[in-house]
């Protein structure tokens, strides 16, 4: 461009941009030979096919096609996710997320670590690990979590670590009815992308203009969707889920950036102009948000224990070798997570037992069952 008598200040025009910004000056140095003196300039063809693609962005955002691949990937694919999992007519909504939004993750975190220079490929003995094929081995999303610069809070890593070990357990095998067990995970994570979006790279790559709210053609029916939650799920993806939750504290489970949990209010306006506000919003911690709450729950709540505890009460009665395994059997087998029988309760996909589900197990024991 230089040799072609291009002005300066539209050469650097060429090529600076929010994600990549080049000081005007080092044009000028570039011009008067103080830098890349021996860089060969492009050839007029390379030239042309340079100005041809031309910006080469993404008009939503400006972000580069090349330069910034990475992060344009994360967001198509969180996108993905979420269009996908919205979609009419779809049976397995759940896996498909989860699948699409770890690979959003990866690319999320790989640009972060580009970007901080730290190398992100698998290494033997300071050598490049390679794939059958010969291309350099990156780090999955476990490993780029695990990496000691790891940019994201605990719930989030928890969340995502989550949602990978259902995939472990789903990616070679169909399942039914998880999406509302697996919800508020889901949510999470869609809310926790945005929020890494936002915070790493800018508050201009955020979604939420590009994903509206979904509509949907049911109500929230009580005993409609206590018979969808907690049954029919395969006994290995129970088992995981138990296992997962059983190895978080309490205050971990309830980290909004692990599960993330609302209350829909049927809204009734006061005011005509106000008509059209289908869902509010109660903060936690007001006045709002504890009526909700006794709205919800009417009754006393009854003990719940979660399925650890449940063995380990087990065991202190006189059955050492009862294990977390034999729970989920016993689980299955008495189809205990069926809501009509009272036995616990799903809150957010973790299943929390009623002291009446101990005594069914110490039952069965003293009976003689075995797995």
């Amino acid at each position: 461009m230089l040799q072609k008598n291009y002005v300066p200040q539209d050469v650097h025009a060429y090529f600076s941009r929010p994600t990549r910004s080049v000081n005007q000056a080092r044009i000028s140095q570039i011009k008067d030979g103080k830098m890349h003196a021996g860089i060969k300039p492009a050839s007029d063809l390379e030239l042309d096919a340079f100005l041809s693609a031309w910006p080469d962005i993404d008009p939503v955002t400006g972000l580069h096609l090349r330069g910034d691949e990475l992060l344009i990937k994360a967001r198509e694919a969180m996108i993905a996710a979420v269009h996908t999992f919205n979609s009419a007519g779809l049976f397995f909504r759940a896996e498909l997320f989860i699948v699409t939004s770890v690979i959003a993750w990866t690319y999320l975190m790989h640009a972060y670590y580009k970007r901080e220079g730290v190398d992100y490929r698998y290494k033997k003995a300071g050598v490049v690990q390679k794939t059958k094929h010969g291309a350099d081995k990156f780090w999955e999303l476990g490993q780029c979590l695990a990496h000691g610069g790891c940019p994201v809070e605990k719930g989030v890593i928890d969340n995502l670590n989550f949602l990978t070990e259902i995939r472990h357990e789903i990616e070679h095998q169909s399942t039914d009815r998880i999406d509302d067990a697996l919800s508020a995970k889901l949510q999470a994570c869609c809310i926790n992308f945005n929020d890494a979006i936002k915070t790493l790279f800018g508050k201009e790559f955020a979604l939420e203009k590009r994903l509206p709210i979904a509509l949907q053609f049911v109500t929230f029916d009580g005993a409609q969707r206590a018979g969808l939650v907690g049954q029919d799920l395969p006994p290995n993806l129970a088992a995981a889920m138990d296992d997962f939750h059983n190895g978080l504290t309490d205050a971990e489970q309830a980290d909004p950036k692990f599960r993330y949990r609302v209350a829909f209010v049927p809204k009734v306006a006061g005011k005509a102009s106000k008509a059209d506000l289908a869902v509010e919003f109660v903060k936690a911690g007001t006045p709002e948000a504890e009526h909700v709450e006794r709205v919800l729950l009417k009754e006393t709540e009854r003990p719940k224990h979660r399925p650890m505890e449940v063995v380990a009460k087990v065991k202190a009665a006189g059955f050492p070798e009862f294990a977390i395994f034999d729970h989920t059997q016993l689980v299955n087998q008495l189809d205990a997570r069926n809501p009509g029988k009272g036995y616990g309760v799903d809150v957010a996909g973790q299943w929390y037992w009623y002291d009446g589900w101990l005594e069914k197990v110490m039952e069965k024991l003293n009976e003689g069952w075995t797995r």
